[in-house]
């Protein structure tokens, strides 16, 4: 199983807008619509990398502690479904309902919302504070498939509740790893 890390968008970034088609209701939406009151939390996933499937009941819990509190989260999919078919659009649906998802899971079709945020992996994960500036980027926690580590979300965790009482996020931030985007030819 290949591990792609993450690039590490710089902090301080302001997150680049986007208007991508939800998968669940085939309605496209923006970031601006998205974004949450206090935060936003984008999450770059795929239906078949093994890295999101073993995080991926941490992240539905995690989304469902702080939607009440302001923070919205949004996976997006960047993945090229012609060569790798089991991350298309209507199974992204089905992995919505699977997994009882409560955010809302866009499809980058050509791949430019992923492109502009630097994302390398599956998953990699960006947290913006209400202004949509980038306050942190890296790891859900240290948990991987087969390192026996419980997921529980910490890094991510700790830069969301950092946000929401206004204290600064530690900047020490690991990269997430996992696989690589599937890039178009």
């Amino acid at each position: 199983m290949a591990q792609t890390p993450s690039n590490m968008l710089a902090l301080g970034t302001i997150a680049p807008g986007f208007k991508l088609l939800n998968v669940v209701d085939n309605n496209y939406v923006s970031l601006k619509n998205l974004k949450g009151e206090k935060a936003t939390v984008i999450l770059f996933i795929c239906n078949h990398c093994p890295f999101v499937k073993h995080l991926n009941a941490a992240i539905s819990k995690t989304a469902k502690m702080y939607v009440s509190r302001g923070v919205n989260f949004i996976a997006i999919s960047s993945n090229d479904v012609k060569n790798y078919p089991l991350d298309a659009p209507e199974l992204m649906k089905e992995l919505v309902k699977n997994e009882d998802f409560i955010f809302p899971y866009l499809y980058d079709k050509d791949q430019e919302v992923a492109k502009a945020y630097d994302a390398a992996c599956t998953p990699d994960f960006y947290v913006f504070n209400k202004k949509l500036t980038l306050e942190y980027r890296g790891q859900f926690d240290d948990s991987r498939p087969g390192n026996n580590i419980p997921s529980t979300g910490k890094d991510l965790i700790a830069a969301i509740d950092a946000i929401l009482n206004n204290r600064a996020v530690n900047p020490d931030q690991k990269p997430s790893i996992g696989c690589n985007i599937k890039w178009l030819n």
